[in-house]
């Protein structure tokens, strides 16, 4: 075993690998599939805005779409919050503890997203100040407790301004029990690689609180070196698990140093596929169902003979009998199959 089981506060994480909250993605959806593969050991939702949510409290409206799935699915289970007001974010953060008792609440400090951080000052924006991250964090936990908070972050906001020593110390002197860290920084993107000496080198600045390593993990084997060359205490697989749940399944298995299991069939990746809409039909109707499914079923697409067809394809598909028939043409030679949603 390279690594032993991740304890966020008293929550035990066994294997140490974590499924990142993806806006737009890793949705109730995502997250039933990865469950049905196995091997992740923390799961989240899609980042939240606080603000929005409060509004949402205030007005006695539905729980954010966001949201779907969280009061009765299976936990451990983080919830991402997003904004730049301490008392938002932990009022927010205090509902998401009590009314539905999360495993982990986690504050985002890293989006690179133009809206979230130029237009709202939040997100990666908030990494120029180390000290109002902490006393973000610091009025979160408090409202929170006994629930873990969490806090995910870049290097800095770009190359020439590396802030994530002084971040880190501020996120667990303000009483976080873990921080992530992606190895770009905010004017990075996703361009480029992510530098995982410089995440490794934050392990230093801290003393209580575990190191959580993101980026580049599209591989069950540099899962593995993550753990055995940087020495983070976890894992946080992003982007490479879209269009492959099963990732985290091999990568519990690298890092358990058990034969790493071949990825599924094309009939049983075709089958996957299908579960995947019929579940977000059964959540968003026909109509809505359709458009965001598009978006994954290009990430199902990647590496596959015809992909760049096939996603043409997909992007104009009208209606969900379009998309049916699409996922049976991605898989040539399997006999297609009728899938119905399983909660």
């Amino acid at each position: 075993m390279l690594a032993p089981p991740l304890l966020i506060g008293s929550l035990r994480i066994d294997p140490p690998i974590l499924q990142a909250p993806m806006a737009g993605f890793t949705n109730y959806a995502f997250r039933q599939i990865v469950r049905d593969y196995g091997g992740a050991g923390l799961l989240a939702t899609e980042m939240v805005s606080a603000r929005s949510f409060a509004w949402l409290s205030d007005h006695q409206a539905e729980s954010p779409d966001r949201l779907w799935g969280v009061a009765e699915e299976p936990r451990p289970l983080a919830v991402q919050m997003w904004d730049n007001d301490p008392d938002t974010l932990a009022r927010v953060g205090h509902l998401l503890a009590t009314q539905y008792r999360v495993s982990v609440v986690d504050l985002n400090f890293g989006c690179p997203v133009k809206q979230v951080t130029e237009r709202a000052h939040s997100g990666s924006y908030l990494l120029k100040t180390p000290d109002r991250v902490g006393r973000i964090v610091e009025t979160v936990v408090a409202a929170c407790a006994p629930t873990p908070v969490t806090a995910k972050i870049r290097l800095g906001c770009s190359r020439d301004q590396i802030t994530a020593p002084d971040v880190v110390q501020a996120i667990e002197q303000a009483g976080a029990a873990a921080v992530t860290v992606h190895g770009r920084t905010a004017k990075d993107f996703f361009k480029g690689d992510a530098d995982w000496e410089h995440i490794a080198s934050l392990k230093q600045y801290l003393h209580r609180i575990p190191l959580i390593g993101n980026g580049d993990l599209d591989r069950p084997e540099k899962v593995a070196e993550a753990f055995r060359r940087y020495g983070v205490d976890g894992v946080m697989i992003a982007r490479a698990a879209l269009g492959r749940p099963w990732l985290f399944r091999q990568a519990a298995a690298a890092v358990r140093g058990q034969p790493i299991p071949a990825d599924p069939s094309p009939a049983e990746q075709q089958a996957c596929l299908k579960r995947h809409f019929a579940l977000v039909l059964e959540r968003f109707g026909e109509q809505k169902g359709t458009l965001l499914m598009r978006k994954f079923a290009c990430c199902y697409a990647q590496g596959r003979p015809g992909a760049r067809d096939f996603r043409r394809e997909v992007s104009k598909a009208p209606d969900a009998r379009s998309l049916w028939r699409l996922f049976d043409e991605l898989f040539p030679g399997v006999e297609p199959v009728a899938v119905a949603a399983r909660t």
